[in-house]
């Protein structure tokens, strides 16, 4: 119970470059309670600027704390607090995107914030631009094609979790994904996106 206690204490007076330190270094379950004491408050207030609904903002939280801990171990963070506004965001902007409540200009409005400069705000629109252009030219792939490319490259599926899910079998599956990387480099240079 003391030695808790005393771990707890440790943990909070960390700073957060530590606390990051201690999640790559196994030691997850106090700083990754830490961190959510920290920063849930902010996370949740960016949530429901963009998503306006408590109900959606608290499992948007959720859905980024669930994954938190393994993009910390994969990432080199040097400001935290921005670091996590960006997780958070994009989290947001990808659950707006997929129910069709984004338009192009509160996109832009949402991301436009005082500090940022007129070339770091076009380099955004262009690559929204370039994912909208590519989510297109995904739905005019053939169907097993379309399915197989949007498990492995937007959903980050194996191919042993595409077999699972789709019930190909592993030729095909690779076959798809080969084949339906050949023809969006096709329709994307057909729209001049895309020169090779």
């Amino acid at each position: 119970m003391l030695l808790t206690l005393f771990a707890r204490k440790h943990i909070a007076n960390l700073t957060d470059i530590e606390l990051i330190q201690e999640v790559k270094s196994g030691k997850r379950n106090l700083a990754m309670g830490e961190l959510y004491k920290r920063y849930s408050h902010l996370m949740f207030g960016v949530g429901l600027k963009y998503l306006k609904r408590k109900e959606e903002a608290e499992d948007i939280l959720m859905t980024v704390f669930e994954k938190l801990e393994s993009k910390i171990i994969k990432s080199d963070i040097k400001n935290l607090k921005n670091w996590l506004y960006t997780i958070i965001k994009n989290e947001c902007l990808m659950k707006l995107r997929k129910t069709n409540r984004l338009t192009a200009d509160v996109e832009t409005a949402l991301l436009f914030k005082a500090d940022d400069s007129a070339i770091q705000l076009k380099a955004v629109q262009l690559k929204e631009e370039k994912y909208t252009t590519l989510e297109h030219a995904i739905t005019q792939l053939k169907d097993q094609q379309k399915q197989c490319i949007h498990l492995f490259y937007l959903k980050d599926k194996c191919y042993d979790q595409i077999v699972i899910t789709t019930g190909f079998d592993l030729k095909k599956v690779k076959s798809y994904i080969q084949n339906g990387k050949r023809n969006l480099k096709l329709i994307l240079e057909n729209e001049h996106i895309f020169k090779s």
